[in-house]
């Protein structure tokens, strides 16, 4: 099912997860501001759902990837 991800190189996930993850850098990262928007119960707008996939979704797949690595599930 996941064949698709590990055939990605584990460092073309880790530069996109990093920058779209911390991005803005100031004054807050909006991964970090739209995880409290949902945790608050004040993810509402398009834009911000929007938001939230945009700046968690390489973070996500790394994290499946790191996961899916060290657990031997990775297809050699």
């Amino acid at each position: 099912m996941m064949k698709w991800l590990d055939k990605i190189e584990l460092s073309y996930l880790l530069f996109p997860a990093i920058l779209l993850g911390l991005a803005p850098f100031a004054p807050m990262p909006h991964l970090v501001e739209k995880l409290g928007m949902l945790f608050h119960g004040e993810l509402s707008r398009p834009i911000d759902i929007f938001d939230l996939f945009m700046h968690g979704a390489f973070p996500v797949l790394l994290s499946i990837k790191l996961f899916r690595k060290y657990s031997g599930k990775e297809q050699p």
